[in-house]
């Protein structure tokens, strides 16, 4: 195989394999993840064609956000069963088929299929879980990196693929970016293919910081106990107030970034005179300064408190999100709100998986952080579609800015009534 060849020629300039591993991880968020983002410019052009409401299309979108929050636990199930590589080329051919079918949908019902059902299901397999589960398999030393760099590759994907779409939506339509879309997810295909193992010892490789070889742990073999496995972990976890806290910060993480400006902010700019490509720059901006923001978070989580960390990240972005309806829309005062909100946008995600592996234990940690992540996307999906409502109703996106504003506020505190990790017994460490 290829993988094989190369870890050799790799070991041979002593680069561990682990770090291609990462890069074909990077690739599959980071178009899985622009993939999520691509509806985001297109709600406007479907009301257009087809004279849908924000409330309707927001449904979708939020089927979508519910399903590819629900599917992380199981997610983590699967790659334990099947193998990242299958579990992967299997999700990006479910992307495409959705985005393939979106191209001739005439009904509703079929934009909340395609859209909600199908991708939402997809991506749900390549979610946050899949940056988790990597780390922890890959990676003893450098893992909160690890984690800032995937966490930022799908974050970034969401926003920086946004103005190429929105101008190729002007330009040609709406289903000209579906189709570059498919292109993406056909290339990662292929990468992921030639170049992902599921574990170091697939190729007789230690962990990144450690010496000897760990052998992969035995498999479950039925399809009832692959299922359970996911269900087992959340009734062990959900007796401590270390899960409920994360599950609550995760929950408003969701509902202040997914759900609402990743979804909305294009409209949201288009009600105040600005038009779609330039809407969309912006938010390639903010996903610019988030790159560099979770991958610096992910450096900060390996030396510091992540407790802590929590803390500024939750307190920052509530205070940016309140700023923005007094930024008055301007060059200046969006550029302001891009930068601060964007250096925060998931730099959440290193400490919270810190927490996880650190509090549950490495071969939980993916699992357990899938639940978290569940709590992230049913916070997404609350915004997606409790702010288009607000449009539709209100013919406003503020009242759900300043409410998303506040509930990060709150997390920030939530964040330091975290315990401290307990005293470590085989592996994983006593969770109050």
């Amino acid at each position: 195989m290829v993988s094989t060849a190369l870890a050799s020629t790799l070991a041979r300039r002593n680069i561990h394999y682990g770090w291609v591993v990462v890069a074909a991880t990077f690739l599959t968020m980071l178009v899985t993840a622009g993939a999520m983002g691509a509806p985001g410019v297109l709600i406007k052009p479907l009301q257009d064609e087809f004279g849908w409401e924000t409330s309707q299309i927001s449904s979708a979108l939020a089927i979508r956000l519910i399903l590819f929050g629900l599917m992380g636990p199981f997610a983590a199930a699967f790659m334990n069963r099947f193998g990242v590589r299958r579990v992967i080329v299997f999700a990006l051919a479910t992307i495409g088929v959705g985005f393939v079918g979106s191209l001739f949908m005439t009904h509703l019902w079929q934009l909340l299929l395609f859209w909600g059902v199908i991708v939402g299901f997809g991506t749900g397999l390549t979610a946050m879980v899949l940056g988790a589960t990597v780390s922890t398999r890959w990676f003893t030393k450098h893992r909160g990196l690890v984690v800032g760099m995937l966490s930022a590759s799908s974050a970034t994907g969401q926003l920086v693929f946004l103005p190429l779409m929105a101008e190729l939506t002007e330009r040609y339509g709406w289903r000209a970016t579906v189709l570059f879309v498919c292109g993406m997810i056909a290339v990662a295909a292929l990468i992921v293919l030639a170049l992902m193992r599921d574990r170091p010892a697939d190729l007789n490789l230690p962990l990144v910081g450690e010496i000897h070889v760990t052998p992969a742990p035995p498999q479950a073999t039925g399809l009832a106990t692959l299922l359970a496995s996911p269900l087992a972990v959340l009734k062990e976890i959900s007796g401590t107030s270390t899960f409920w806290i994360l599950f609550a910060t995760f929950f408003i993480c969701g509902l202040s970034t997914n759900g609402l400006i990743q979804t909305h902010f294009v409209t949201l700019c288009g009600d105040f005179g600005i038009l779609p490509v330039a809407a969309a720059s912006m938010l390639a901006v903010m996903g610019i300064f988030d790159f560099f923001g979770t991958i610096g978070s992910g450096w900060l989580s390996d030396r510091f408190d992540n407790r802590w960390l929590l803390f500024w990240y939750y307190g920052l972005r509530g205070l940016s999100l309140l700023y923005l309806p007094f930024s008055h829309f301007t060059f200046y005062g969006l550029s302001i709100f891009a930068v601060f909100y964007g250096l925060d946008w998931i730099a959440t995600v290193p400490p919270t998986v810190k927490i996880a592996a650190d509090r549950f234990g490495r071969e939980k940690a993916g699992l357990v952080f899938g639940w978290v992540f569940a709590g992230h996307q049913l916070g997404a999906a609350t915004a997606a579609f409790g702010a288009g409502l607000s449009r539709t109703e209100l013919e406003s996106y503020l009242p759900g800015i300043f409410v998303a504003g506040a509930f990060c506020l709150l997390a920030a505190i939530l964040a330091i009534t975290l315990r401290k990790p307990g005293i470590t017994i085989r592996g994983a460490a006593v969770a109050h």
